[in-house]
C-alpha cells in the first residue's frame, strides 16, 4: 500500500509556525485560516491547530545507547535527499541533534538528526541503509 498520512497537531503560533516549515525547513504549505495551517511534509499531510496550552509528560527515552525524545514524527528519505536537508538545516540552526547512526550492523539500520520546530516537536529525518529494511526485525 501506497499511501500519505495526515497528523494534527497543537501549535502556539500559527505564523511562527508557518515561517519555520516554509521558509526554513522548505516545505510547501497547503490550505490555512488563522487557527490552522496544512503543510506538506514530503506528501504526508501535517495539520497545525492554534491551542491555549498543552505539554507532554514523557519527554525522552533510551534507544540503541541514546536519549531520544519521546513525542517526535519524521520523515525516511534517500541518503542524498537526507544530506541535502542536513547541510540546509545545519547552515541556519545550531539547535540539530548531532547526527548518529542507529543499529549499527544490524537489520533497520538508520542515519538520523532531529531538530526542534517552534511549537516544541522534534522533527526527525532518517535514511535506512538498507531501504527495504525500514520493518524489518
Amino acid at each position: 500500500m501506497n499511501s500519505a498520512f495526515h497528523l494534527s497537531l497543537p501549535c502556539k503560533n500559527i505564523v511562527t509556525t508557518e515561517k519555520f516549515y516554509s521558509d526554513e525547513l522548505g516545505f510547501e504549505l497547503g490550505r490555512k485560516t488563522t487557527e490552522w495551517i496544512d503543510v506538506n511534509l514530503c506528501n504526508h499531510q501535517i495539520t497545525f491547530v492554534l491551542v491555549d496550552k498543552f505539554k507532554f509528560d514523557y519527554p525522552n527515552y533510551d534507544f540503541d545507547e541514546g536519549n531520544l525524545p519521546s513525542f517526535h514524527f519524521g520523515v525516511i528519505l534517500d541518503i542524498d535527499s537526507w544530506e541535502e536537508m542536513y547541510n540546509r538545516i545545519n547552515y541556519w540552526s545550531s539547535d540539530i541533534i548531532t547526527k548518529k547512526t542507529f543499529l549499527k550492523g544490524k537489520s533497520g539500520e538508520h542515519s538520523s538528526f532531529f531538530i526542534k520546530d517552534p511549537n516544541g516537536y522534534f522533527i526527525e529525518f532518517k535514511s535506512f541503509i538498507k531501504e527495504d529494511n525500514m520493518f524489518l526485525m
